[in-house]
């Protein structure tokens, strides 16, 4: 097991009041993410636990390139991989953002 974090500043908070949300599902070829709006301002902080360990250069870019896209700002990120590709990822951290944005629960 690998572990990895990743500390982002992003160019503001993520609109939104939900204080929590889960995507995905841990197993072959997925991961499973909780995210929490539990930091202050802008700060955004990313863990990975993975089995696959050697990536940690190719998680780097995803998360930077996530940040960028998103500003997912006040949140922590945990991220449970299965074996996930980086599209997949990617997919994930996006329907995160998406529920903890939608002041919906």
């Amino acid at each position: 097991m690998e572990t990895l974090s990743f500390r982002h500043t992003a160019a503001h908070a993520l609109a939104g009041a939900r204080a929590h949300a889960l995507v995905g599902v841990v197993g072959s070829g997925n991961l499973e993410a909780l995210f929490e709006r539990v930091l202050d301002g802008n700060a955004c902080v990313v863990e990975v636990v993975t089995a696959v360990a050697g990536y940690g250069a190719v998680w780097s870019e995803v998360i930077a390139d996530f940040v960028q896209r998103y500003s997912p700002g006040g949140l922590r990120i945990c991220i449970h991989d299965g074996g996930a590709r980086p599209d997949t990822v990617a997919l994930r951290l996006a329907q995160g953002v998406s529920l903890m944005a939608d002041d919906h629960e």
